[in-house]
């Protein structure tokens, strides 16, 4: 049943958010039944991670849901974390690129700065150990 609000892209709240994916991890994680005093209608479901505590999409994740081939235990905490891990990995696809780019980028200025800290002592070691006299001009 839908309240007729389309679900949200969670890959964009993975990176729009601080802490995106603890925030996905909380919110396919906390469903739970409301505390006493709280009415929730009945279309919706109460998680506490949701901004106004209500939401309309209902728990996607139950335990056992699927079976790992390794035999991991199909936990909701083990089936959510690989969700919020690969929603983050879906809304930033260049991260590994930019890595090794960044990687090559430091290697390349350590050189740099490598070349110009030996130019630096072989320009100045003159300028250091030169000798200057004042002599006097003759009356």
């Amino acid at each position: 049943m839908t309240t007729g609000a389309l679900p949200p892209d969670l890959s964009y709240i993975a990176l729009a958010r601080h802490g995106g994916e603890d925030y996905i991890f909380a919110l396919l994680t906390g469903y739970c039944d409301p505390p006493a005093g709280v009415d929730i209608r009945d279309e919706l479901y109460y998680n506490p991670y949701f901004p106004g505590q209500a939401i309309g999409m209902a728990p996607p994740l139950y335990n056992e849901i699927l079976e790992y081939e390794d035999g991991t235990p199909a936990t909701l905490g083990q089936l959510t974390k690989d969700v919020s891990t690969f929603l983050r990995w879906a809304a930033e696809p260049e991260h590994d690129q930019r890595k090794r780019m960044g990687l090559k980028m430091l290697m390349i200025f350590s050189l740099l700065i490598s070349a110009a800290y030996y130019l630096k002592r072989h320009k100045w070691t003159v300028m250091k150990s030169r000798k200057i006299a004042y002599r006097p001009p003759p009356n």
